[in-house]
């Protein structure tokens, strides 16, 4: 038996990729997508039909060049995600943009947009993750869109404030970053390697698992950002674990089996109370997680970022056209 195999026992395996050769070789149950990552795929010869076909849709709408443009993300987004969901048999995650993160109202419009998009090609809302920053005012979206049946997976979460947020507002899953986490106390620690057993982010993960699970919170768990196998293992029995293609053949070229970490029994010997947030509450214990609020903002800039280069890459299709 593999690693891969093992895990996939107690634990349901998510691609964190836009590349869909790379999500057939590893059959996960659902996949993630974010603007990094389809500017990737965006590159590759065998996607340039969808790129063709995104332009093409942008340019019958019209207008300026910036509307254009974002017509051009919005329809690449909801075409990469329809070939996904052509291959995996569960979900797939369709990021709004990380400069809404402060924008419950645009928020809501982009996410209500995409699902319209993805029901036009066919796909039932079950079928799609809309994919928002964990910020109040992401949240407070999140908590809306989940009651007109969209799902939501709250992405960029350090903080235990945001986790329980989260639950509180009835999401469908979570998306805690155990790589970003573990690197910033390592940082701390002036780059000194972390025991595997004391790792900050499997630990955060663990006691956000073990908090829902004792108090019957529907929303679910999916560790996400791994920096190497070892974290993957500790969190077997997470709900969901998203593993980039790398890791997934390191998981997959290696012989053994896993021990289950996470289970609900153990989680209800938890001692952590129940917490009830309002939104000066929610603010002041995310505010005093030194690093969960380094890491949120660090995260918006960087997702920010890379939908800049994807709105380059936009942009430049859609002068092609025009010219």
């Amino acid at each position: 038996m593999t690693l891969l195999e093992s895990l996939r026992q107690y634990t349901t395996v998510v691609a964190d990729t836009g590349d869909i050769e790379a999500i057939a070789q590893h059959c996960p149950q659902d996949a993630t997508t974010n603007p990094s990552l389809l500017f990737q795929a965006a590159q590759m010869l065998a996607y340039r039909h969808l790129v063709e076909e995104a332009t093409e849709v942008a340019s019958e709408v019209g207008g300026t060049q910036q509307r254009m443009a974002e017509e051009f993300i919005d329809r690449l987004f909801v075409l990469f995600g329809s070939e996904i969901l052509t291959v995996v048999p569960g979900r797939v995650s369709t990021e709004v943009p990380a400069s809404l993160s402060f924008d419950t109202t645009g928020t809501l419009a982009k996410a209500r947009k995409l699902i319209s998009l993805y029901e036009e090609k066919g796909f039932s809302r079950d079928r799609i993750l809309i994919k928002i920053a964990s910020t109040w005012e992401g949240v407070r979206a999140a908590e809306v869109l989940e009651l007109e049946g969209i799902h939501c997976n709250l992405t960029l979460l350090f903080s235990f404030a945001q986790a329980v947020a989260c639950a509180q507002a009835g999401v469908t899953l979570i998306s805690p970053f155990v790589g970003r986490i573990s690197d910033w106390y390592r940082k701390e620690h002036g780059g000194a390697e972390i025991a595997p057993d004391q790792d900050p982010g499997v630990a955060s993960v663990t006691r956000i698992y073990n908090y829902y699970k004792k108090f019957g919170y529907k929303t679910q768990v999916m560790g996400a950002s791994f920096r190497n196998v070892n974290q993957i293992v500790r969190l077997a029995g997470c709900d969901l674990l998203t593993i980039s293609p790398e890791l997934l053949n390191q998981l997959e070229n290696t012989e053994g089996t896993v021990k289950r970490e996470l289970d609900q029994v153990k989680a209800r010997e938890s001692k952590e109370p129940r917490l009830h947030l309002d939104e000066k509450t929610f603010r002041w214990l995310h505010n005093e997680d030194a690093m969960a609020t380094e890491k949120l903002a660090e995260g918006i800039r960087k997702f920010n970022s890379d939908a800049q280069h994807l709105q380059q890459f936009a942009l430049a299709r859609v002068a092609e056209t025009i010219g």
